[in-house]
């Protein structure tokens, strides 16, 4: 279900300004959630009349709580598998979707793509990696591959639609497995492969109701947490006992 709550964000170009509007105004994480969507719409004000022929492209990432994490990699020794190599990622988000109008490597070039760190790839930073790893981009590489396959890292090339060089829509999808905290929404106008404009806002991602109050309630009453969680699993392995003992009379 969305709920259409728009605001509007201007920025400060000179030839072109980008005017965008979400779908939603936060994102609530209830007991049942499984997962989501936002609308992201907009469009691209002309300042003058004096159009290029060089057309423009507009990007969108979504950004989830950045968090400090290792990644292991793991060998086969006398059948056994281990963890054999370790390194550390000072910092990836926990979500990220890029969305473009275009294939993002043709929309952005390579130096601009370094400046506003706008791929996966570029997001994700890792200094000060042991000596001894070899391809330490092989972890990066791995931590891409296991969160694209979970949807948390999400490559949308050509999902933007762009219209008259005026008005510009997607939607990024957002799995059920998200971290709580602020998202940030970034929007970048380009042409001929550089940034000419961007702009940025926030998205609240919340636990609400019952999920909200076991969080609490583990974060700031572990004991009686703790206790009350051994309660629930006595009683239903009574009353799963009881089940039984009744299905065999």
């Amino acid at each position: 279900m969305t709920l259409l709550v728009s605001f509007m964000i201007t920025s400060n170009a000179i030839a072109e300004r980008l005017v965008a509007q979400l779908s939603k105004e936060e994102v609530a994480i209830t007991a049942n959630f499984d997962g989501s969507e936002i609308f992201i719409y907009g469009a691209i004000k002309h300042e003058n009349s004096n159009k290029t022929t060089d057309p423009l492209e507009v990007v969108i990432t979504v950004s989830g709580p950045a968090e400090k994490l290792h990644v292991r990699k793991k060998s086969k020794h006398a059948m056994i598998w281990l963890n054999t190599e370790t390194i550390e990622i000072d910092s990836a988000p926990s979500f990220y979707a890029v969305a473009s109008t275009g294939a993002l490597k043709e929309v952005i070039n390579n130096t601009e793509n370094l400046k506003y760190k706008i791929s996966i790839r570029e997001v994700i930073r890792s200094i000060g990696n042991p000596a001894t790893i070899q391809n330490p981009t092989d972890f990066t590489e791995g931590l891409i591959r296991i969160r694209s396959e979970n949807k948390l890292y999400q490559d949308l090339d050509n999902s933007i639609s762009l219209t008259d060089e005026t008005l510009f829509a997607t939607t990024i999808n957002l799995p059920s497995n998200l971290v709580e905290g602020e998202y940030t929404i970034r929007f970048l106008l380009a042409r001929d492969g550089k940034v000419i404009d961007q702009l940025s806002t926030t998205i609240p991602v919340n636990k609400v109701g019952l999920e909200r109050w076991i969080f609490d309630l583990s974060r700031q009453q572990p004991l009686i947490y703790g206790l009350l969680s051994l309660f629930i699993a006595i009683f239903a392995g009574w009353l799963a006992s009881a089940v039984f003992r009744y299905i065999r009379i």
